[in-house]
C-alpha cells in the first residue's frame, strides 16, 4: 500500500469532532494499521534499538509498552489480529493489522492517549507504520430478535 496521503495521527478538527459527537458509555476504537517493512525512528531516535527491526517488531514493542497505562485507564485490547487485501473494498487497498480497543469512556479513552507515561513510548507506533484509520465505535441499542 502506498498512500498518497498518510494518517498516522489525529487532526486538531478531528480530536474536536470524535469529542463533540457525545459518544456515552464504552467504545470501541476500529484501528487499520498498515506496517513498514523496516520501523523508522527518525522522529524518536531515543527509543531506536541498536539493530534495524521490522515494523511489525516495532509495533510490537508498542504494544507492550501500551498495555499496561491502556488497563490502568480502564481499557482493554479485545483484538490483534492479521489483516491482508479487503474482501470488500479497494483492491490496491490493504491493512497488516486490525485492532479493537474498548475504553471505558471517551473520557478514560482521553485521559489514556495524554498519560505522559504512555506518551512517552508512542514512538514505536510512529516507527512502526507507514498509514493507520481510527474509528471510534458507539454501540447502538439493539434487541437482537431475529
Amino acid at each position: 500500500m502506498t498512500p498518497s496521503v498518510r494518517h498516522l495521527a489525529p487532526t486538531q478538527q478531528a480530536g474536536r469532532d470524535f469529542v463533540m459527537r457525545g459518544l456515552t458509555g464504552e467504545i470501541v476504537m476500529l484501528n487499520l494499521l498498515c506496517l513498514r517493512e523496516v520501523a523508522d525512528y527518525t522522529a524518536t531516535p531515543e527509543l531506536a534499538p541498536s539493530a534495524p527491526i521490522s515494523g511489525a517488531e516495532a509495533f510490537d514493542r508498542y504494544i507492550r509498552h501500551t498495555l499496561p497505562f491502556l488497563r490502568d485507564r480502564g481499557g482493554e485490547l479485545l483484538l490483534l489480529a492479521r489483516g491482508g487485501p479487503w474482501l470488500i473494498g479497494p483492491e490496491s487497498e490493504q491493512w497488516d493489522l486490525v485492532m479493537l480497543v474498548r475504553q471505558r469512556s471517551v473520557q478514560s479513552f482521553l485521559a489514556f492517549a495524554q498519560h505522559e507515561a504512555y506518551l512517552a513510548g508512542i514512538g514505536h507506533r510512529t516507527a512502526a507504520i507507514v498509514d493507520s484509520r481510527l474509528l471510534a465505535l458507539g454501540e447502538l441499542p439493539w434487541g437482537g430478535a431475529a
